[in-house]
């Protein structure tokens, strides 16, 4: 086509255009507005032609480019009903860049230039280049008029109300219901920018648009923030702002200036506030400087908006020269336009530093009820779309919590009215379960014919992602392809205004109707492009705090992305995603998983309470039942929410979550801005156990909405109400709504500032919740009446338990009744009756009302009110004005108020007169305990035992122990009072009237009196000892800090001849600490009272009284000469036996010697301690002269020179003394001196002389000294780390004696010395020497140089080298020895060689040849030809541990070669070793040789089936074999068979050991034929064989004929009754030892046991081990003599049978060691035990491990022990016994162990 061809066609195509645009104006209009946001459809153009004004239009269109003109023309063609032809041309011309250059009809180029632009704005020129014009004021008044009503035609033009016509959709709808608005206050934080604390959003007072902006207070907030989360109508409310001030509702302001920061966001140049009012808003006609000024003049009257504060950006920081924020901060502050208002809008969060303090917060909430409804009616025009719509959200809970948020709610209406007319009632909403599918259904419903461009959407989508992560939301034509202009305008998905830079710059920019629908749609793009991997999709799923953070970089928008990328992986979004996706349903598959595999991971992560929020939107979006019950069940059981916003949204989203939960939940919302109707989002939320809400925003709406929820919550068992602002209106509603919730167990309304008439109708609801357990009212104000009718609710509500009031704190505390789910579902009054019957008496009450401001006509009240009630446990009244008359009142009616255990009048101005009037008032009260009064520290507290009939329970248990209930930690028994009168002041004449007050109490109980920190002096300390007698048997008496002298002190001790209840005086002269005690019974072990009080009697365990002696405790105190003469005369008439223990920082040798010399004078002295007392050097001596000073002196231990103790013995002990000496300075010198004393010195115990810095001469002068020292018989010295020297004595002449040395690293030079001092000393037997650096050489010197006349003497050397040197090199080291070696031990493991000779020396000695885990080599042959030249008549050969492993041929014919040469060998050991298969063959055959053996020993060898068939050829020759051990051998039924053919020749054998061979039934039945072959059998052990009950028959009927066996272990079969009844016919009379733990016994089989072992005068051991023994206990009725052990651990004996165990104990005088741990012992049982122990004076070990024996029960075993028990130790692992009181019981009883190791040294027992 030719160029003029061209133009006739376009010419053509222009006027088919414009006949098709002239059928619907109003959608051309409707373009217009989109495409050109800033032009001006004004009346001037109506007065043209049809086709005149379209062309008009078409011209402004086509000027403003390419771009713009496409995108329309693509608009035509979607959206008009074109003809197919003129469609193609219209896209084929115009819309693309070639047909933009073709010209304009003939119609458009005869319009004047006047009509092309008549309705854009004039151009301007900036008002930073206009220069200022001196004109007169009426002029300047003229210009600003005209500006003002330019800018009101101008916000007309913008926001004015839009009517849609054919061409529009409902999304253009400009329906507006006006959100819920609070006021709130909080603190901003001007430095940071952040609100602070708590936004407190007052309850019930609703803020109406024209209240946002009170221009009659001028002293009020210039500024005022709104704040809103997305989506709530923050730009919809400014929008409206504009548009009623342009109608003229807002006449307090001449001019409104509206900004968005998204805009804002776009200048980078510098601004002055003139520029941004006039370049980027609306510029004046004419002179801007003098409208400028007019506005200053009257800034008052002016309104600057500015939408979307938290989207203001930071490129150049706040204070950048000329930025936005810097013109917004000084708008702020008042610096620029003072006297403005400034109005911003903001979600919640992290806010700029700009604003002021005083700024005013205004909280948007969304939605209600009323106003959705209203809504809905104002959107749907027709009626039964209004009524259809209203009924199917009424059906929907889901729906109707979504429609809380406008935005949301916009689109819900927009979907129905999409889905209402094609759909039955209910469908319609059921295809809207989630916000995702509610935008799905909107972007369907957009569609104006129904079909949706995929590819389209998709891109649009790409776009919108771009926008995200870029934080873009404005985009320009060059941004987005004319198509997708188009189609957003077709859609409604995209909205055009007029974006001004600068003077003169302008153009059109786009954007997305809302973020939320720009995230929607890049999370299509996200789900359905294929541009998309996985990978990418899942790094969009995240997780983002509620706090909106504001970045310096760019914005982030992405906070419903991760939402609708849930959402979309639903299953039911799948067939939509597959339509985009162009049918890839796989794709879309696989990214729907990947989303929902990273949201399990979250689900399973540990959120904030922020990102809880969001991913139970996300999880609730994907509608996938198995993902909500992972994150339900993956919450913490206590979930908290603090200080972030919270919509009923999100409560409606986290309840649908826990209805997947079983477990119950806390939920706490502290800090939240809630709505006020949130409540109602709970509703039916079965899952919460705990609910609490703290903040001030919470009114009576809240209160009201919250009681309509509380009855659905099933399972509440706590609500808190705090820190609101509730009323008496709210109140009213939650004490109707808490009688509906019985299962309530707290209740909290603490910090509300509530009424008092309201707190007590609050207390009216408590008999109406049965379970409840704690009701909180602190923090109201209440007063003191309304205190003591709460306080009378308290006596005559049943359930109340406690009343807690200080200060302003308001607790009760409740006991319920154990009632039934039917009970709690009875009528109240049916309840409350039921309360009444039981009666008062049946609970005891504690009352606490401190500093309440009572006075004494409120205790009187109190008093007359409290007698009717029921028992007190406790009443506090301290901190009020009682004063003395007060506290008397209180004291005398103690004893009537039934208290039970505390009465506090502390700080009730009490004086030392009353003091008086309160001991006369008690003085008759029995069940007074304590009684402590400090008028210093204001302390006057009464403490009481329960009265005997009290302390019986309804139901007693039959057992003795039941009277012995343990007592409160600060309780005293009801025989012993204590009465505390500190600090009080009291003088030497106060005493007399003070004792007759106290004569009262004497009577009532022994009395604990505490007279410390008083002022009594000396004159009170004589005159109080005079009055002590007539106040009966005290238990003890504190005169502590009362400026006592030193001779007053001293002057005390003639108390113990004076007070027979005295028996311990404890002195600290210089902390003034002085305290009087009787016996230290069982009520007083324990020092503090933080421990458990025990009865104070133990006559029922039939204790023998025991001479208990008397102790004085005298500490820092000088001690003179005088002092102790003085001391010992007054101690002189004292009873005894009597233990002094001094202590002081030095005491002299004059001192000393006074002390030493005055004991003879005191023949009832026990101990004397000196500790903690320095001493000089010569005090040793001075001590060890007493020992023939004072023929009484049993032992003296000196540790140190601090530290000395003498023990004195009774006329009845026998003479043996002890002496200690470590810890000193002797060093060799001091030792030489007082070893050469040694024999004078009468010593028949032991001497310890460790750490005392000697050295290798000490030790080889105790060598040297032991010819002289005939009564030493053993001696140990370490002279390394452990630095000891022991040496112990024997009453007589000992003939053998045993040294020990170790670590004394003896040089060449020491071993002749050393050689010389073992051959003089005869008498030594045995000498060991552990590392002491001996080499070979050396030892081979040492054991050529000892020579003696005759005897044995043993040599024991532990070496590093032992384990390196070769066999025969010490084989070498040993035949140096000048004796016979007649033993020889080697054992590489131990690293030790022990050597035995015999002098003289003789020839041809038997050897007993030893060698423990020797690697013997290469050289076996060599190792032969040395053994048979020194050895030829080895009789015993023992190998341990040894390798003969096949390595070479000589490993594998030693043992051969030794046996075949040995033919006198008696023993042979070979155990643990490693052997091969040849070498077992040659052990075998060697051991066929050896017919004299008379112990074999194999133990834990693999013996194969060859090796033991030659064993057992071999067994059949050895006729002398008396010991037979094959333990873990393998041997197995079949080679037991063999074992037992070969045994029939043993007839000598006494000891057989088959244990751990798994010979079974079989094995057995073999054994059983031939032992009874076996006359002389003592031994024999078949533990872990497997034998069943018919094997165990078989074997017991073979073993009765064993007359002479002594051991039988059985341990570990499953032998039975059967088995056990088998043996109790007739067990050999010999028998020793019974082991059978583990066989599977009853009482049956364990009973017959009993009675066939009863009276047994052999039996020494028994074992009984996990078997079943309960109900049928070990009894025996006639004695055991040598019974030493009794093992019956874990055999489920329980206190019932335990009696009848300990009356077997008393029956065997020699028993030792008693095992019972984990059983069921309780301490009923310890108590049995505790009686007998002192009657068993051989036991040593109780083990009472895993049992069930309290602390009670440990002190009576303590008890037990202090009765003169030999026990080394009772074991008390893993009872219930708390750790500081097991602590506790072992510091009073070391024999006490709970440690779980078992660190008592013991001896050996058993075999």
């Amino acid at each position: 086509m030719d160029p003029v061809d061209l133009q006739l066609g376009n010419k053509n195509l222009w006027s088919c255009l414009v006949r098709l645009l002239s059928k619907d104006p109003e959608w051309l209009n409707a373009k217009m507005k989109f495409f050109l946001p800033n032009t001006d459809l004004d009346s001037r153009n109506e007065t043209l032609d049809p086709e005149q004004r379209v062309i008009l239009q078409l011209n402004k269109l086509h000027v403003q480019g390419s771009a713009t003109w496409q995108s329309f023309i693509h608009c035509v063609c979607m959206q008009l009903e074109v003809p197919l032809e003129l469609e193609v041309l219209l896209l084929s011309t115009f819309g693309c860049d070639d047909g933009f250059t073709s010209q304009l009809g003939a119609e458009g180029k005869s319009l004047p230039e006047s009509q092309l632009h008549q309705g854009l704005k004039r151009p301007h020129q900036s008002c930073g280049s206009s220069p200022r014009r001196k004109q007169c004021r009426k002029q300047q008044l003229e210009l600003a008029k005209k500006y003002l009503q330019l800018l009101r035609t101008s916000a007309q033009q913008r926001y004015g109300s839009r009517i849609p016509g054919s061409g529009q959709s409902h999304a253009f709808h400009q329906v507006y219901v006006p959100p819920i608005l609070r006021r709130a206050t909080a603190s901003l934080d001007t430095q940071e920018g952040a609100i602070m604390g708590d936004l407190k959003v007052e309850d019930g007072t609703d803020v109406s648009i024209s209240d946002l902006f009170n221009t009659r207070v001028n002293k009020g907030p210039r500024v005022t923030v709104l704040l809103g989360k997305a989506g709530m109508g923050k730009t919809t409310l400014a929008h409206r702002l504009c548009q009623k001030w342009a109608e003229g509702h807002l006449d307090c302001f001449q001019a409104l200036f509206l900004f968005e920061f998204r805009q804002l966001n776009l200048i980078t140049r510098f601004l002055t506030l003139s520029q941004l009012l006039f370049d980027l808003y609306l510029s004046p006609e004419s002179d801007p400087d003098a409208v400028f000024q007019y506005l200053e003049k009257n800034a008052d009257q002016v309104l600057l908006i500015f939408d979307g504060l938290d989207e203001a950006l930071q490129p150049m920081g706040p204070d950048g020269p000329g930025s936005v924020l810097t013109l917004f901060s000084r708008l702020c502050r008042g610096t620029l336009l003072p006297g403005c208002r400034v109005m911003a809008t903001s979600r919640p969060g992290k806010l700029p530093a700009c604003l002021p303090a005083e700024a005013a917060m205004v909280y948007m909430l969304g939605f209600d009820g009323p106003r959705v409804e209203e809504y809905v009616n104002h959107f749907f025009s027709a009626q039964p779309l209004q009524e259809g719509a209203l009924a199917e959200l009424q059906t929907n809970g889901r729906l109707r919590s979504l429609c809380a948020v406008p935005a949301l709610c916009q689109v819900a209406c927009l979907c129905l009215h999409h889905l209402l007319p094609d759909h039955a009632p209910g469908q319609s909403v059921a295809l809207l379960p989630t916000m995702t599918q509610l935008y799905m259904q909107m972007v369907l419903a957009l569609s104006p014919r129904g079909h949706l461009p995929t590819t389209s959407l998709l891109d649009l989508g790409e776009v919108a992602l771009r926008g995200l992560e870029t934080g873009k939301v404005i985009f320009y034509a060059k941004d987005i392809a004319p198509p997708l202009i188009a189609f957003g305008a077709t859609h409604s998905l995209l909205t055009s205004f007029c974006v001004r830079t600068g003077p003169g710059h302008q153009q059109t920019g786009y954007a997305f109707t809302h973020v939320s629908l720009q995230e929607f749609l890049a999370a299509l793009h996200l789900m359905a492009s294929p541009k998309v991997d996985k990978d990418t999709l899942t790094q969009h799923v995240t997780l983002h705090s509620r706090w909106v953070q504001r970045t310096k970089a760019r914005l982030d928008l992405s906070d419903h992305l991760p939402t609708f990328l849930a959402g979309l992986a639903s299953c039911t979004c799948r067939p939509f995603l597959s339509h985009l996706a162009q049918g890839n349903e796989d794709c879309v598959g696989t990214k729907q998983a990947a989303v929902v595999q990273v949201l399990k991971k979250l689900a399973t992560r540990k959120l904030t309470g922020p990102k809880v929020v969001e991913l139970c939107h996300c999880v609730n979006e994907t509608q996938e039942p198995e993902l909500a019950s992972l994150t339900a069940q993956s919450l913490p059981y206590q979930l908290p929410f603090h200080n972030f916003p919270l919509t009923c949204t999100d409560l409606a989203t986290l309840t649908n979550i826990l209805e997947h939960r079983e477990a119950p939940i806390h939920l706490d919302f502290d800090g939240c801005p809630l709505e006020p109707h949130c409540p109602e989002a709970l509703v039916g939320c079965g899952q919460i156990e705990n609910l609490s809400f703290k903040s001030r925003k919470c009114g009576d709406a809240f209160a009201e909405a919250l009681s309509r929820s509380l009855p659905t919550m099933g399972r509440l068992q706590m609500l808190g109400l705090a820190g609101s602002k509730i009323t008496a209106r709210g109140i009213s509603h939650l004490v109707k709504a808490l009688p509906l919730c019985p299962q309530l167990e707290e209740v909290s309304f603490r910090d509300n500032q509530l009424s008092d008439q309201v707190v007590l109708n609050i207390v009216e609801v408590l008999p109406h919740l049965p379970r409840l357990r704690k009701l909180d009212l602190s923090g109201n104000s209440v007063c003191v009446s309304t205190l003591l009718c709460l306080a009378r609710v308290a006596v005559t509500c049943p359930t109340i338990r406690t009343l807690q009031a200080r200060k302003a704190d308001l607790i009760f505390l409740l006991s319920p009744p154990t009632e039934t789910t039917a009970e709690l579902q009875r009528a109240p009054d049916l309840q409350e009756s039921d309360g009444q019957r039981k009666g008062a008496q049946s609970r005891s009450l504690t009352l606490r009302l401190q500093k309440c401001q009572l006075q004494v006509h409120d205790a009187e009240t109190l008093i007359a009110l409290l007698q009717e009630g029921p028992h007190l446990e406790e009443v506090d009244l301290s901190g009020n004005q009682l004063e003395d008359e007060g506290c008397r009142l209180m004291a005398e009616a103690a004893s009537q108020l039934h208290i039970t255990r505390k009465l506090d009048l502390s700080d009730n101005g009490l004086s030392l007169a009353g003091v008086h009037c309160v001991l006369r008032a008690v003085s008759a009260c029995w069940t007074l305990a304590e009684l402590h009064i400090s008028l210093q520290h204001k302390t006057v507290v009464f403490m009481f035992a329960q009265e005997p009939e009290e302390q019986e329970g309804p139901q007693e248990r039959a057992a003795f122990l039941d009277s012995l209930m343990l007592q409160m930690p600060s309780e005293l028994p009801l025989s012993s009072r204590r009465m505390r009168l500190t600090h009080c002041g009291l003088q030497a004449k106060h005493l007399e009237q003070l004792c007759k007050a106290l004569g009262g109490s004497c009577h009532l109980g022994h009395l604990h009196l505490d007279f410390s920190g008083n002022a009594l002096g000396d004159e009170g300390a004589t005159r109080l000892a005079q009055l002590l007698p007539g106040l009966g048997a005290l238990q003890s008496l504190n005169l502590s800090e009362n400026s006592l002298s030193l001779d007053a002190v001293l002057g005390l001790a003639r108390c113990f001849s004076t007070l027979q209840w005295l028996f311990h005086l404890d002195i600290s002269f210089e902390s003034q600490h002085i305290l009087l005690r009787g016996d230290k019974t069982g009520r007083d072990i324990w020092t503090t009272g933080s421990s458990p009080d025990f009865p104070a009697g133990a006559e029922f365990l039939g204790f023998r009284r025991r001479c208990i002696p008397r102790s004085l405790r005298l500490s820092e105190c000088p001690l003179e000469p005088p002092s102790l003469t003085h001391l010992c005369a007054t101690l002189k008439e004292c009873p005894g036996p009597l233990e002094l223990q001094l202590s002081c920082e030095f005491l002299s040798d004059q001192s000393l010697e006074t002390l030493l010399d005055c004991l003879p004078r005191l023949p009832q002295l026990s101990l004397l301690q000196l500790s903690q007392t320095g001493l000089s050097p010569k005090s040793p001596f001075l001590l060890a002269n007493t020992l023939s000073l004072c023929p009484r002196v049993k032992k003296v231990d000196l540790r140190s020179l601090h530290h000395a103790t003498l023990h004195f013995r009774s006329n009845e002990e026998q003479e043996g003394v002890c002496c200690g000496l470590s810890a000193n300075l002797l060093g060799d010198s001091g030792l030489r001196c007082l070893l050469e004393c040694l024999p004078q010195v009468p010593i028949s115990g032991s001497l310890d002389l460790s750490h005392n810095s000697v050295s290798q001469e000490s030790a080889l002068y105790l060598v040297e000294t032991l010819p002289s020292c005939p009564r030493v018989r053993e001696a140990s010295v370490n002279l390394g780390s452990e630095q000891s020297f022991r040496i112990h004595f024997s009453k007589e002449d000992q003939a053998g004696k045993t040294l020990r040395l170790s670590e004394c690293s003896f040089r060449p030079e020491h071993v002749s010395r050393l050689a010389t001092g073992l051959s003089q000393s005869l008498q030594l037997t045995e000498l060991t020497l552990t590392q002491c650096c001996l080499d070979q050489e050396q030892l081979a010197i040492l054991l050529s140089l000892v020579g003696r006349p005759a005897g044995l003497f043993s040599l024991r050397v532990q070496e590093p080298w032992a384990d390196r040197a070769g066999i025969l090199s010490l084989l070498e080291v040993c035949a140096q020895a000048s004796g016979s070696v007649t033993e020889i031990s080697i054992s590489k493991t131990q690293q030790q060689l022990c050597v035995q000779l015999e002098f003289p020396r003789q020839e041809e000695n038997p050897v007993a040849l030893r060698l423990a885990h020797c690697d013997l080599g290469t050289h076996h042959s060599l190792l032969v030809g040395q053994l048979m030249e020194t050895c030829a008549r080895l009789q015993q050969l023992s190998l341990s541990q040894v390798n003969l492993w096949e390595d070479n041929d000589d490993s594998s014919l030693l043992l051969q070669n030794l046996l075949l040469s040995l033919s006198q060998l008696k023993t042979f050991r070979l155990t643990s070793s490693c052997v091969s298969t040849e070498g077992l063959a040659h052990l075998a055959s060697g051991l066929g040789h050896c017919h004299h053996l008379e112990e074999l020993d194999l133990g834990h060898l693999l013996l194969n089936s060859s090796a033991l068939t030659l064993l057992t050829h071999g067994l059949s020759h050895m006729t002398r074999l008396q010991s037979l051990r094959l333990k873990r051998n393998s041997i197995g039924d079949v080679g037991c068979c063999h074992l037992s053919e070969a045994l029939r020749a043993a007839t000598s054998l006494e000891e057989l050991d088959l244990s751990h061979n798994q010979i079974g039934d079989a094995g057995v039945q073999h054994l059983a034929t031939i032992l009874p072959g076996l006359p002389e059998l003592r031994k024999i052990d078949l533990s872990v064989n497997s034998i069943s009950p018919a094997g165990g028959m078989q074997l017991a009927e073979s073993l009765i004929l064993c007359r002479h066996l002594e051991e039988l272990m059985l341990g570990c079969n499953a032998l039975g009754d059967p088995t056990a009844l088998g043996l109790a016919r007739e067990l050999p009379q010999h028998l020793r030892v019974l082991h059978l733990p583990f066989s599977h016994l009853g009482p049956g089989g364990a009973l017959s046991l009993t009675q066939a072992l009863d009276g047994s005068p052999h039996l020494e051991e028994i074992s009984l081990a996990e078997n079943n023994l309960a109900g049928g206990v070990l009894r025996f009725c006639k004695e055991l003599p040598l019974l030493r052990q009794i093992d019956l651990v874990s055999c489920k004996i329980d206190n019932q049978t335990v009696k009848l165990l300990t009356s077997s104990f008393t029956r065997c005088p020699a028993l030792e060691v008693i095992l019972l741990s984990w059983n069921l012992l309780g301490d009923e049982a310890a108590a049995e035990l505790a009686q007998v122990l002192p009657q068993m004076g051989r036991l040593k070990r109780v083990d009472l491990e895993k049992n069930q024996i309290t602390a009670f029960g440990a002190w009576l075993l303590a008890e037990g022990l202090a009765q003169g028990s030999s026990i080394q130790v009772i074991r008390l692992w893993n009872n219930p016994i708390p750790c500081d009181m097991a602590q506790r019981l072992k510091s009073q009883e070391p024999r006490l162990d709970f440690a779980f190791f078992d660190n008592q040294s013991q001896a050996p027992w058993g075999t």
